[in-house]
């Protein structure tokens, strides 16, 4: 009866701000969980919740010594879990600083973003077919500025020409990425982070694990042009997708573009909104 008493006091303390509290724990979990699954911070997580789950079983069971190493791991804990997750970590930071009215490298003007997606797709199809490398990044909300100062600055308009003779072999720029932002080239020839999942088919490149390498740090589209096959590949959230044409390539480019503009359009909408509402208030 006790155990039901407390159970309905407790239903009846519960308001609003109980439920946005838990509400907003629970999407903090959630968006946390969505960063490190599938990565080797999963299986980190797994070994600290196990430690945790044994720290109170070796005391029941007068187990001193494992007690004591187990007890002692966790007071460095803290540490030791900024230094393993410290990529996780940088993932999660960025994600937030990704700010809604951060629209520098959102292409707003749909005829204009149509325009740079078809020079695109015609370029990329072009060195498929001359099996010409070639390693494209479409800047997004991530600032990709440490990266375009690798390269050489271009700072040209997104044309099919200007893409195709940056890739001709033997050329200075053809061997780096080249980086895109809005509808203009900013730089060529750019250096990116190799990723560091071990997973990886062994037979994937030095060019697409860079592409991934990018994606899994910024929120960038990097496309991929084999040198060896021709083949288009895709890799974006960290994740590589291979065998690509042209209607496809530009399917997912226009739904990954469009997508998010529209997040950010509806954002905007809706505190604009909310600002017309507090201003009428207020008179």
């Amino acid at each position: 009866m006790d155990i039901i008493k407390i159970a309905i006091n407790s239903v009846k303390n519960i308001n609003i701000f109980s439920v946005l509290d838990i509400l907003a724990v629970s999407y903090i979990f959630y968006k946390c969980y969505s960063l490190i699954k599938e990565t080797r911070a999963m299986q980190l997580l797994k070994g600290i919740i196990y430690i945790v789950i044994f720290i109170p079983i070796s005391k029941l069971l007068n187990l001193d010594t494992l007690y004591w190493i187990l007890s002692n791991t966790l007071t460095i804990g803290v540490l030791s879990f900024i230094i393993i997750f410290q990529p996780e970590i940088r993932r999660a930071l960025e994600h937030i600083g990704r700010s809604a009215f951060n629209d520098r490298h959102i292409l707003e003007d749909e005829e204009t973003m149509e325009e740079v997606i078809n020079e695109i797709i015609y370029a990329v199809d072009n060195l498929s077919k001359s099996k010409t490398g070639a390693l494209i990044v479409i800047e997004r909300l991530t600032g990709l500025g440490e990266t375009i100062n690798t390269g050489v600055k271009i700072d040209g308009i997104v044309s099919a020409s200007l893409l195709e003779n940056i890739f001709v072999v033997n050329t200075p720029l053809h061997d780096g990425a080249t980086i895109i932002r809005n509808d203009r080239i900013v730089s060529a020839g750019c250096f990116l982070p190799l990723t560091s999942n071990n997973e990886l088919n062994k037979s994937i490149g030095t060019r697409h694990r860079a592409a991934i390498g990018l994606s899994e740090n910024s929120d960038s589209i990097v496309i991929i042009v084999s040198e060896e096959t021709g083949t288009i590949s895709l890799a974006f959230n960290g994740k590589l997708t291979r065998n690509y044409d042209k209607s496809r390539l530009k399917l997912v480019l226009t739904k990954i573009i469009q997508k998010n503009q529209e997040k950010k359009l509806n954002f905007r909408e809706k505190v604009v909104a909310w600002m017309k509402r507090t201003e009428s208030n207020r008179q």
